[in-house]
């Protein structure tokens, strides 16, 4: 025995050692690392001349100027300028209230608001109780009826922040009926971006892009319709799979996170359906309705629906009040409003170190000197030595990563189109053509970037990690990769 303990002692441990995945701010710390550095490598450019086409600046792909040498940033800058420890703080006070970084940050945190109000009354775990009832119902219908809802809102009016507060709602849902909150981020966010991605009519980008390149508005709608129906079935289809595979035991990605999506009780009864839990749902259904209808008839973006959002909020506490649900006090919705908030704060930081990293690179100012600036010109430029039959796909490549830098979509259609307008003619590339590789590398790779302050903003409301969220995805953007890629070529063989 002793001689076996000691040759137990002596032995060393094989067991295999877990290795945790690097977090988030890890990887955009490595990746504003890199852009400041090619800073130093790389002389920026920038356009000087741009006409005015329907109201937009277009840029003049003919007046590029590139700096005669590099000029990178210092390590830490005075005087409010950019440096590559500033790269948070300007991430945080970067744009306005209508978009990335502050607008966003501050939608991510009053919606986050919102929203832990309405779960501190309960009533949502009532509501899950009382469609579940006490019968064993099935709910394979739900995740992909979500992801059509969802694909026609991204689809019609450009869907992409507004998804962050829907899954805020719907992860702790799924997670109570047996899915996850993976399954939560698919039905919402990816849901957007694939009818974003293959729209007939989005105005925030498919129409701009067409406006543009010179193509008439809504022009060669059946085609993209098309698209956009095979993309959406293919995306119900997969998220129908994998809620079959939760629901008969394979294990979640996200299984450790899910528990902290919901609140349960040691003894897991489900709490019993009153009056009150009735109209905090009125409450939130009227407020979605409300919302899809400023966004559709009165055009409300970020300023608006987070100003809808609380006033949903202040509903909700109200009637949690005077019903006591959850023994609301007045104190208690206002401690339940900052706890919401302070749940989303690390997502809404990591929406501004994103943006940080952009202007590490220069910023997207067709008139500032900047590092996408010279990416744009020269890329555009080699799409030209490729075969003629792949120069549409070299479009949606390069689509596809400049997205990664600028992931507004009217942003980069306003970069990008002026120059890949023209180029398209040279290499005898229908402007349509261009126009679809433009609209699918914009929207699809919206799916993984981690500057996406929707995407970033949807991971946060899920409490899910970037890698986690790569490591459940890439099959399926892999295959929505290839069929779009089979598009783009298909589209430039047959002259669409």
């Amino acid at each position: 025995m002793q001689n076996s303990k000691m040759q137990e002692e002596l032995t060393p441990n094989t067991a295999p050692v877990a290795i945790s995945m690097p977090d988030t701010w890890l990887i955009l710390m490595v990746i504003a690392l890199v852009a400041w550095c090619l800073g130093w490598l790389i002389p920026g450019g920038y356009f000087t001349d741009a006409l005015m086409i329907d109201g937009r600046s277009v840029i003049v792909p003919e007046s590029f100027v590139q700096l005669p040498e590099a000029q990178g940033l210092p390590l830490f800058a005075e005087g409010g300028a950019m440096g590559l420890l500033n790269t948070l703080f300007e991430g945080l006070v970067a744009g306005d209230k209508w978009g990335s970084a502050i607008g966003v940050f501050a939608f991510i945190l009053i919606t986050g608001g919102a929203f832990g109000v309405v779960f501190a009354t309960g009533a949502v775990d009532a509501g899950i109780g009382k469609l579940v009832g006490t019968e064993t119902k099935s709910t394979a219908w739900l995740l992909p009826t979500l992801f059509l809802f969802f694909s026609l809102g991204g689809a019609v009016f450009g869907m992409g922040e507004e998804a962050i507060p829907f899954t805020l709602m719907l992860a702790p849902v799924l997670v109570r009926l047996g899915y996850d909150g993976l399954s939560a981020v698919v039905v919402t966010y990816l849901a957007t971006q694939v009818g974003f991605a293959t729209s007939w009519m989005n105005p925030f980008g498919v129409a701009i892009a067409q406006g543009i390149a010179g193509v008439p508005l809504l022009s060669g709608a059946q085609v993209r319709l098309a698209i956009w129906l095979f993309f959406t079935a293919l995306g119900m289809l997969w998220i129908w799979r994998y809620g079959r595979q939760l629901t008969s035991g394979v294990p979640s990605l996200s299984a450790q996170t899910d528990t902290r999506l919901v609140a349960c009780d040691n003894d897991n009864t489900i709490a019993t359906f009153k009056r009150g839990h009735g109209l905090i749902l009125a409450v939130l259904c009227a407020g979605i309705f409300w919302m899809i209808w400023g966004v559709t008839v009165r055009q409300y973006y970020l300023p608006e629906i987070a100003s809808q959002f609380f006033c949903m909020g202040l509903a909700a506490a109200a009637v949690g009040v005077w019903f006591k649900l959850n023994a609301m006090t007045a104190n208690s919705a206002i401690a339940a409003f900052r706890q919401g908030a302070a749940q989303l704060l690390p997502a809404a930081m990591v929406v501004a170190f994103a943006k940080g990293i952009v202007l590490l690179l220069g910023g997207d100012d067709p008139n500032q000197p900047s590092l996408l600036n010279t990416l744009l010109f020269y890329a555009a430029g080699a799409l030209g030595e490729l075969p003629s039959a792949l120069t549409a796909w070299g479009m949606y490549v390069f689509q596809s990563v400049f997205n990664f830098f600028v992931t507004s979509g009217s942003g980069q259609a306003a970069l990008t189109m002026p120059i890949m307008s023209p180029l398209s003619d040279l290499l005898g590339v229908t402007r349509q053509t261009a126009v679809l590789a433009f609209q699918l590398g914009d929207g699809l790779t919206n799916i993984l970037i981690p500057t996406s302050a929707a995407l970033m903003g949807c991971l946060g409301a899920a409490q899910i990690e970037w890698l986690v969220w790569i490591k459940f995805i890439w099959r399926f953007f892999l295959v929505i990769f290839c069929v779009a890629s089979l598009c783009v070529i298909g589209a430039s063989l047959t002259g669409f």
